[in-house]
């Protein structure tokens, strides 16, 4: 397959081509355009413009995967509209790219903040009502709904076709769309929020928090890539699929992983909850680094279904455990610290 890969230069851009070039010729779209082992050409956002592309000799992709975004930032220093000029500008242009283009199935990586910022009950399912809190969620649900709005009528399954709609679009009922929600990726040399709960680890401060056995969803590069190159190479329906590890940790889980890769004893202390409860409302007063909405965010559930992408590749189990990618993870970060 010729596949274009939008943000191809990212974490999982650059993952996915290690997964994919074996089998298939890649292209990039990026706002940078360096050399990559693996990808034929990397081409600019200009050459899909409408008045641009059929112009260029752009070659006839069968997928297109769009990864570019903004990815969430957890400090809350980026300004809202930024997140809405890239996560849903960028989708709709690239979105009116594949329209018009041959390329058959599109797979946009939205995540499940576009979903819910919190999960209430024991899991979160696509069937939830979309509600997310702040707009890195609120522009990938409106990129989401843009897509929707494009390729189906309201009255529709999700992403499915009537038979009138097959008549009055004959070219778009042969293309498939598929919607990814993950939830938080991690892998080597990716540096996001386990890096910075690894930093507390090395440098040996107690987890204070021990007392909340909490369950959160992770995501293994590994396991994206399969699921990614599955619904490139299988006969899957268009729809909106939840991602993660077919196992949910805690966050105690997490501390003692990554102590073992260190060949350290944890050290987590099992504080009265209602204490560090009270702590972190002082904290809310006192605008200190533990206040009552952080501590949240450290000890609440948040576990992501996997059922629905499992049972549309068919299979009953992720390829890679959520334990063994966490350690794979965890020991690229030893090995770049001993490295620097």
């Amino acid at each position: 397959m010729n596949i274009l890969i939008t943000g191809i230069h990212g974490f999982v851009g650059s993952n996915l081509v290690v997964a994919l070039k074996e089998h298939h010729s890649l292209y990039g779209l990026d706002i940078v355009a360096p050399e990559k082992e693996g990808v034929m050409k990397t081409f600019s956002w200009k050459d899909i413009e409408p008045v641009s592309f059929p112009m260029r000799n752009l070659p006839k992709f069968d997928a297109i995967i769009h990864l570019a975004g903004k990815a969430h930032d957890t400090k809350n220093r980026s300004a809202a509209q930024v997140y809405f000029d890239i996560n849903t500008g960028l989708t709709q242009k690239i979105f009116d790219f594949f329209l018009e283009s041959s390329a058959k199935k599109f797979v946009f990586f939205s995540s499940v903040k576009a979903a819910a910022d919190s999960v209430v009950g024991d899991m979160l399912t696509e069937d939830v009502v979309p509600a997310p809190v702040g707009p890195y969620g609120e522009s990938k649900i409106a990129a989401e709904d843009y897509i929707k709005e494009r390729f189906i009528l309201p009255t529709t399954s999700p992403l499915g076709y009537s038979s009138l709609e097959k008549e009055e679009y004959p070219r778009r009922s042969d293309k498939r769309v598929y919607i990814l929600r993950p939830c938080m990726i991690h892998g080597p040399c990716n540096k996001g929020n386990l890096n910075l709960l690894y930093n507390v680890v090395r440098k040996g401060i107690p987890w204070p928090l021990g007392a909340f056995d909490n369950r959160r969803s992770f995501t293994s590069i590994d396991n994206l890539c399969y699921v990614v190159e599955g619904l490139l190479t299988r006969e899957v329906a268009s729809g909106i699929y939840h991602m993660g590890d077919d196992e949910a940790l805690s966050t105690n889980e997490l501390i003692a992983l990554m102590c073992r890769a260190l060949g350290r004893k944890p050290h987590i202390w099992k504080i009265n909850r209602g204490l560090m409860e009270f702590c972190a409302r002082v904290g809310t007063l006192l605008h200190l680094p533990l206040n009552a909405e952080r501590l949240r965010k450290l000890t609440e559930n948040y576990v992501v279904s996997n059922a629905k992408i499992k049972a549309a590749l068919g299979i009953d189990r992720m390829p890679v455990r959520a334990e063994e990618g966490i350690v794979r993870t965890i020991k690229s970060f030893s090995h770049i610290k001993v490295n620097n």
